[in-house]
């Protein structure tokens, strides 16, 4: 009873905290009304992130596995468990979520619907650590659902025009990803010895009826039915659509929740449930691989014509997102290790990047690049923290992205014939990051005179709560950049096996 309770509060808390905060009375109006939620919020989110880092710190002590309930009798259990993968993203996610806490409560001073926002906000916490946390397909697609349910409503959240739209094709596509997907699951639990997760993957040829070009063609469509939240193409299109919602949510969204559980979840059905060895070399190999190549190249494209910021921004991550699945595909376990490092910096990045053109738009009421020239007088901070995450996204020595990228070009050599050439991908798309990363520095550090005439300096960085997190992850950004060799290690070993 004790180990369920250990295991299984990192998960609930936050989702019976946003659930209490959504249905209890509104209380006190006004200035001490928010205070007294935030605080509210802030303590749950904080036990439950010291909840998750005492699981991972004494993981070793004992077996962390818990039983939820059965489904069909005893045939189907959902269960947590903290093995070496879950790990890596259930300590990105709860080292990321008290920050974005920090920075959301600032930022959302004075809405409207501040209460329902932190409600669903706190939820999605609890339902991403259930991600991380699951033992086996069927807990880790039940999790993958009430994704989609909890962060609609972020998604939808000014209830204006543009947020309908967005959270209506929002919903669309992951009720129809979530189809794909559920067709994946159903063939593992015919065709596999279990549905939990094993390193190798659980497929049983020796099962009447395994036909191994109906079992190749189910995995491509759970690839592309989880590879909806991953942004992949072109199942993308609600990604940039999303970025109506309030800064905190869209860097969530494109940093940690929704974005990196589609591709956590793609790592679970590629590794641990159908194989690498059962997939590498054959038609599906290099289907998903031409998918994840144009989502890459795509992505970067789209993201240098995009004038508008956090659009922009979106585009970036999908070309990103897809590094990650660039590692998955690469069906080796060093593919699969840089493919988890490319994730927890890829977060950091993008996360900080976020956190950044909300402060802008927040503080100016700027959306589009051309508007920003000035800029980076007025909001020195905030602009050196964007600049050092976009020299990251580029992969430029000294900053963590090209630790992850360099693992990519790794994997991509042991991979084979396939890997080196995609590397050309993986140049054009750093190419086009520096494009349209840097243009937005440029632009708002050297404004043309006219620019200069109209905007005059004056300090309009944000309050601590906001610019606090900017600074923490830019700084990490540098930090990993010289020494990530403890980080890296370990993930190499959870690729390898050596860590379960």
């Amino acid at each position: 009873m004790m180990r369920l309770v250990f295991v299984t509060a990192p998960v609930l808390l936050p989702l019976l905290g946003g659930l209490f905060m959504l249905v209890s009375p509104s209380g006190k109006s006004g200035k001490a009304g928010e205070q007294r939620r935030l605080l509210y919020m802030e303590a749950v989110v904080l036990t439950a992130s010291a909840l998750v880092w005492a699981l991972i710190l004494t993981r070793e002590e004992g077996e962390r596995e818990a039983v939820l309930f059965y489904l069909a009798g005893n045939d189907l259990k959902v269960f947590f468990r903290l093995d070496g993968a879950g790990v890596v993203f259930a300590g990105l996610v709860s080292f990321l979520w008290p920050f974005a806490t920090l920075y959301a409560s600032e930022y959302m001073e004075g809405d409207e619907r501040q209460k329902s926002f932190f409600a669903f906000y706190t939820m999605t916490y609890g339902v991403t650590l259930g991600i991380a946390f699951a033992g086996n397909l069927v807990t880790l697609y039940l999790f993958y659902e009430l994704l989609t349910l909890v962060t609609f409503p972020l998604v939808l959240h000014y209830r204006n025009r543009e947020s309908r739209a967005a959270s209506r094709k929002y919903l669309y596509y992951s009720i129809g990803g979530a189809a794909f997907a559920f067709m994946g699951l159903v063939f593992i639990l015919i065709y596999g010895n279990t549905a939990d997760f094993i390193l190798g993957g659980v497929l049983n040829r020796g099962v009447s009826g395994f036909h191994t070009n109906t079992i190749l063609f189910m995995y491509v469509l759970a690839f592309f039915g989880f590879g909806v939240k991953a942004a992949l193409f072109p199942v993308h299109g609600w990604l940039p659509k999303a970025s109506v919602a309030p800064t905190p949510v869209t860097a969530l969204l494109h940093a940690v929740a929704v974005v990196k559980s589609g591709a956590f979840a793609i790592l679970r059905l590629t590794y641990y449930s159908y194989g690498a060895d059962f997939i590498r070399g054959t038609w599906a190999h290099y289907v998903v691989l031409a998918a994840v190549l144009v989502t890459i190249a795509y992505g970067s494209t789209m993201a240098v014509r995009e004038a508008h910021l956090k659009r922009r921004l979106a585009y970036s991550t999908i070309s990103n997102l897809s590094y990650v699945l660039f590692g998955v595909v690469m069906m080796n376990p060093l593919g699969m290790a840089a493919a988890l490092v490319h994730m927890v910096f890829h977060a950091l990045m993008k996360i900080c990047a976020f956190f950044c053109a909300g402060a802008i738009m927040h503080k100016t009421g700027k959306n589009y690049v051309y508007e920003l020239g000035g800029l980076g007088r007025q909001m020195p901070v905030t602009f050196t923290c964007f600049t050092v995450a976009g020299l990251s996204l580029m992969g430029i020595p000294l900053f963590a992205g090209f630790i992850s990228k360099w693992n990519l070009a790794q994997s991509a050599a042991a991979g084979g014939a396939p890997g080196v050439a995609a590397v050309a991908v993986l140049l054009y798309s750093a190419l086009m990051t520096g494009i349209y990363m840097l243009t937005v520095t440029v632009r708002a550090l050297f404004p043309n005179a006219g620019e200069r005439e109209v905007s005059p300096v004056k300090r309009t960085e944000p309050g601590w709560r906001m610019l606090a997190p900017m600074v923490l992850f830019a700084g990490l950004l540098v930090v990993f950049g010289l020494y990530s060799g403890p980080l890296v290690r370990f993930i190499m070993e959870v690729a390898e096996g050596v860590v379960v």
